[in-house]
């Protein structure tokens, strides 16, 4: 069976290489890929079926996109027509042989072309790229406004958001949207600045060692703040050694007494300096701080705390969801108050912070369904935590996921240890996506004596659908996790 299987997927590989839409796969999984080519290749063989590529998302025809694309149709054309020359006009009995090659490896001559073409781009594209990033970077030298700088494995994006919203009750803040968080990304948003914000906030990149400290070299920030360490790149890192390392070049850059660092990351914390502000979902120890948090809940309505210092204890209400995002609060709470906002603008700020676009982001399903999307929450710190929130809910919960990518050497220990999680939480349906670590999630759950029901579903809209049929009033339904089509 198993043979019969891989030659059909063989056959498949073969013939959808020569179908009209290789060519747009092509330069999507090159896109999808961040035009990284030891990437796209390892997605490339094992892709059976390229007609299918597409499943999450699609193509954007940016400028290079676009000119690589017109690159493979013009390999293509340019391939039938010499085969075309050769049989017509070459006098030999090998014109029909050479004829045939030719058209054949139109896919190869076309693969060979695109990667051809990014490749000259990038000699002509990388002075230009330095040109801008310098340019970026003497505006930034020139910029009156406090810089800080964000690095770590996960909760980049939600910290910058906090610190966003809170600091901008007495300040004037600008932040990158999205996932500027690339010199180019950084250049772009620095254009767009008007020069008078008080308060600039980064979010740095580390998808490869060097990165993080070729970005802080660029925003030479006062301020920095490490999230936290875990296996969220692993694959690209190697070992968390590796990945500590490149995250905690960010400290170079700061002095020691203004860099924050996550205490409930266990290997950020013990990479901790002396005079470095550890910051932890219970509040900042003085002399740092002396922040201290107490009474705290959190519902799908967000979560209610108690946040005291010097004698004064102040009620605070966030639309967040889960503890885990006091830790980020109290960063935020700590920072304001150095830069000179008051407790009031503090507490202000903090009530307005609600939850972000597919992090714990609550959404109505209607007939009473509440729908948890956490779909850009890729890592497993942030498992632990959604799982812990999901367990504190009443209702009927379902936890759906295809589990994580990039886990590297650790793959099925991290997985293993989500199934248990879950199974220990006692949640009532467990959901999987069948991907490759779907099995290690689910032996997980075995081994710990999971007493719900297990689910599974071949792809996310499939699975959503079903769900939708399933689900009933008071059920809260959980998607941990994206799956890029990448890693399909």
């Amino acid at each position: 069976m198993n043979n019969q299987r891989q030659t059909s997927n063989g056959v498949n590989h073969w013939l959808s290489r020569r179908h009209p839409r290789y060519i747009r796969s092509l330069v999507y999984m090159l896109q999808a890929s961040e035009y990284n080519i030891a990437d796209f290749f390892r997605w490339h063989e094992r892709t059976d079926d390229f007609r299918r590529v597409e499943k999450r998302k699609t193509l954007v025809f940016t400028p290079k996109a676009t000119a690589l694309y017109a690159f493979g149709w013009l390999a293509v054309f340019m391939a039938f027509s010499l085969a075309v020359f050769v049989f017509i006009n070459v006098a030999s009995p090998w014109n029909i042989v050479l004829s045939a090659l030719l058209v054949l490896e139109v896919p190869l001559i076309a693969m060979v072309c695109i990667l051809s073409a990014l490749v000259v781009g990038r000699i002509f594209q990388y002075p230009l790229e330095l040109l801008i990033v310098a340019h970026a970077q003497m505006h930034l030298k020139g910029h009156k406004g406090v810089k800080i700088a964000i690095a770590g494995s996960y909760g980049k994006t939600s910290t910058r958001e906090i610190l966003k919203t809170v600091l901008s009750e007495g300040r004037s803040v600008a932040a990158p949207p999205g996932s500027y968080n690339t010199p180019l990304g950084i250049a772009s948003f620095v254009r767009g600045l008007k020069g008078n914000e008080d308060v600039l906030i980064f979010e740095l990149g580390e998808y490869y060692p060097g990165d993080v400290e070729k970005l802080a070299r660029m925003i030479n920030p006062e301020w920095g703040i490490i999230t936290g360490v875990n296996e969220a790149h692993l694959e690209k890192f190697g070992t968390l050694e590796q990945t500590a390392d490149t995250i905690f070049k960010l400290a170079e850059s700061v002095e020691p007494s203004r860099l924050y660092v996550n205490g409930d990351s266990e290997l950020a914390r013990a990479r901790a300096k002396s005079g470095n502000i550890v910051y932890t979902r219970e509040g900042i120890a003085p002399p740092a701080g002396g922040w201290h948090v107490s009474d705290a809940r959190t519902d799908l309505q967000g979560m209610t705390f108690k946040l005291s210092k010097a004698g004064s204890v102040f009620e605070v209400k966030s639309g967040l969801l889960g503890l885990h995002m006091l830790a980020p609060l109290v960063l935020a709470a700590d920072l304001a108050s150095r830069l000179g906002l008051s407790d009031d603008e503090v507490v202000t700020g903090i009530a307005k912070t609600r939850p972000f676009a597919h992090r714990l982001e609550p959404k109505g399903w209607g007939d009473g369904v509440t729908f948890l999307d956490d779909s850009y929450n890729g890592n497993p710190d942030g498992v632990r935590a959604a799982i812990r929130f999901l367990q504190s809910l009443k209702g009927r919960r379902f936890y759906v996921t295809p589990g994580l990518v990039e886990a590297g050497s650790r793959v099925q220990e991290i997985h293993h240890d989500i199934g248990r999680e879950l199974a220990g939480a006692g949640i009532e349906k467990v959901v999987l996506i069948q991907t490759g670590v779907a099995p290690y999630i689910e032996a997980g759950l075995k081994s710990a004596g999971f007493r719900g029901e297990l689910l599974s579903y071949d792809d996310m809209p499939s699975c959503l659908a079903a769900l939708r049929a399933l689900a009933l009033p008071g059920d809260i339904i959980l998607v941990q996790n994206d799956w890029p089509d990448q890693y399909a």
